[in-house]
């Protein structure tokens, strides 16, 4: 690996991004880059196709450029990535997704040049094992699940580092009480509002949502719930909806672009969801002061402290979960006292601030030749792991 002196110049770094659609990922990314300090990096971007993401990526000042970024990287995609490396003085390369991963494994050994792919779900993949071990890339994990198991299949811990999501604390934050989301699905502006917030597909589980909605409406009345967001289960959903006649009190809001109009609208965020890695929604709504009810899937238990932030059920316990937000919607004072333990919890936790100087740190460690640590440092990051 070649050691570079970035001591009296900005670090050169390569982002390499294996989808175009902007969801948790790409938010991910965006929120990382355009905090970057620029006069410490310069970002050139290797995305899949030209669309919103490219153009927020330009907008925030990054280089960017389209090449295929498949499984089993073509020809094409490795000239180019090779050319920009040695165009662009590429100090270092950091992928997301198992097919950028693939892409910078091969540029990283082709080009002398360190790589890390960060990993944004539960798990490694096998592709991503597969490439690490050939081309001794780095690893970065937003999940502790991903990071024990990494250590599990021997990804060494001087490869290994677990950063969590984070969010900007002065974005979301507890605003007053707004009535904007009940003016868009039309309910008065003094009822209850408990949401579901995520696309409509069989991962997150709306289906599960709508169905503790019609429990807990037999106990709550006047409360009302709205699932905000769009994807394949939509018609699906309204039809569950319709076929039980709750249409006055289950809604649905579609896709919002805002979230930070939504999150003041709602007084219980939930999360029904059967897979997770680290969802930013349950941060992005504890730092807006709501309290959680979730599956206890993935992330989402490094997330939520029972009892204290929020309340969790296995996947699937649809009465269970009921129960919950039965328990939260009749307890105000419940509400208040959770909603204000995750405010500090994330400003604790996962201040982006935070999250962006440790990647940071990260990045520019690699331009030193790796992520270096005794044994002390290994038994560190252990517990800052636990904790």
């Amino acid at each position: 690996m070649k050691i570079i002196s970035t001591a009296e110049r900005p670090i050169n770094l390569l982002e390499i991004i294996g989808a175009s659609i902007v969801g948790g990922m790409e938010t991910y990314v965006l929120r990382l880059l355009e905090r970057l300090p620029q006069d410490t990096f310069r970002v050139t971007c290797l995305c899949v196709a030209e669309g919103k993401l490219t153009s927020q990526l330009r907008a925030i000042g990054c280089s960017v450029h389209i090449t295929p970024i498949t499984d089993e990287p073509d020809w094409q995609s490795i000239l180019l990535g090779a050319s920009l490396i040695r165009a662009d003085a590429i100090d270092v390369i950091h992928a997301h997704l198992p097919n950028a991963h693939s892409l910078a494994g091969i540029l990283s050994r082709l080009t002398d040049t360190p790589a890390i792919a960060t990993i944004h779900g539960r798990y490694l993949s096998m592709r991503d094992l597969e490439v690490h071990k050939l081309m001794n890339t780095h690893i970065g994990v937003v999940a502790k699940t991903a990071y024990f198991q990494a250590l599990a299949l021997g990804v060494p811990s001087t490869k290994l580092r677990f950063i969590p999501n984070g969010i900007d604390t002065k974005i979301f934050y507890p605003a007053p009480k707004s009535n904007y989301l009940h003016s868009l699905i039309k309910i008065p502006p003094e009822a209850p509002l408990v949401g579901f917030i995520g696309r409509l597909s069989p991962e997150k589980g709306p289906e599960m949502f709508v169905r503790v909605a019609r429990l807990a409406h037999k106990r709550l009345k006047n409360c009302h719930f709205v699932l905000v967001g769009e994807g394949p289960m939509r018609r699906e959903l309204q039809n569950e909806i319709d076929e039980h006649d709750l249409t006055d009190h289950i809604h649905m809001a579609g896709l919002q672009r805002d979230m930070t109009k939504i999150y003041p609208c709602l007084d219980l965020v939930v999360s029904t969801s059967y897979s997770e890695a680290m969802p930013l929604v349950i941060v992005e709504a504890m730092a807006s002061g709501l309290p959680v009810v979730a599956t206890n899937v993935g992330g989402v238990v490094d997330i939520v402290e029972v009892g204290g932030t929020g309340l969790l059920k296995p996947p699937g316990d649809t009465e269970g979960l009921a129960n919950d937000v039965v328990t939260l919607m009749t307890s105000n004072s419940t509400r208040i006292r959770m909603g204000e333990a995750a405010r500090k919890r994330v400003e604790e936790k996962f201040d982006l601030n935070d999250i962006v100087a440790q990647t940071a740190q990260l990045l520019r460690s690699l331009t030193q030749g790796g992520i270096k640590g005794s044994d002390a440092d290994t038994a560190k990051g252990y517990r800052k792991a636990r904790s």
